[in-house]
């Protein structure tokens, strides 16, 4: 099955909640909502969820074989790697480039 990640916003700060994602499955089904958190093992991808009345949250959708779970988590996982890599390049590029007009500004003396 071909999936297609977005990762629509990274979270900062103290929030186990790292990122919130987007999923369209063989460009015919969109899950919207889908989290990756921070848990005591790591990282791991949470389904969108609602609490019931019983107190306990449900998952509103999800995969229903092992095999298909694994493909999904991967490929939401990597989207996530792929976006902190790119937001790290990102500052890095702009540092770079904050460095080199400080260097090429002309110094005043008084």
């Amino acid at each position: 099955m071909k999936i297609d990640v977005r990762i629509n916003s990274l979270t900062t700060g103290d929030s186990n909640v790292k990122a919130i994602a987007s999923a369209n499955l063989d460009d015919c089904f969109a899950v919207k909502n889908i989290r990756v958190v921070e848990g005591k093992n790591g990282l791991f991808v949470s389904m969108p969820s609602y609490k019931g009345a019983d107190g306990e949250y449900h998952d509103l959708c999800f995969p229903t074989t092992p095999e298909f779970r694994k493909q999904l988590n991967s490929a939401v996982s990597e989207a996530y790697k792929q976006a902190i890599v790119q937001i790290q390049e990102q500052a890095n590029a702009n540092f770079t480039q904050s460095e080199q007009t400080n260097e090429s500004a002309p110094i005043m003396s008084m």
